[in-house]
């Protein structure tokens, strides 16, 4: 009886103890999107992320002038800006956005020579989508600049 009586408290305190742990957050399927809440000479950068079973299935990150165009469309600014930096907005944000592409929590981000303000940038928005994605908040999100 006594054995019978300690076999069923152990039963009881696994059974607690195992409510006790820790939940992994995932994230909720859906897109979430921030963007920095400054223009920098005339750009706004954004990241847009797609969800899907607690995995980033889509990255999209970029930057628009106040009128809508998109930084890495601009033929003028590529062809400058690959002359005095070595890379430019359509190489640059393809590379920051396959780090985090198929990741379920943000990564160390690899800062590329040459667009490193856009790689800070890239992961403070980065951040903030992923905490909006762990909530299921599809809210826009606008990021100060430092």
């Amino acid at each position: 009886m006594k054995r019978l009586k300690a076999l069923w408290l152990c039963s009881i305190l696994v059974i607690m103890l195992s409510g006790c742990g820790q939940q992994e957050e995932k994230m909720q399927n859906g897109s979430y999107t921030a963007q920095m809440s400054d223009y920098s000479h005339g750009w706004r950068e954004f990241v847009t992320i797609t969800v899907k079973n607690a995995e980033i299935v889509s990255v999209q990150y970029n930057a628009e002038n106040e009128s809508g165009f998109i930084k890495s469309w601009d033929n003028a600014y590529m062809k400058n800006m690959k002359t005095v930096m070595g890379t430019y907005p359509n190489e640059y944000t393809r590379y920051y956005a396959a780090q985090i592409m198929g990741q379920s929590e943000l990564p160390d981000i690899d800062v590329l020579s040459g667009a490193s303000t856009s790689g800070g940038n890239f992961e403070k928005l980065s951040k903030v989508v992923i905490e909006q994605a762990l909530k299921g908040d599809s809210q826009v999100v606008y990021v100060k600049s430092e």
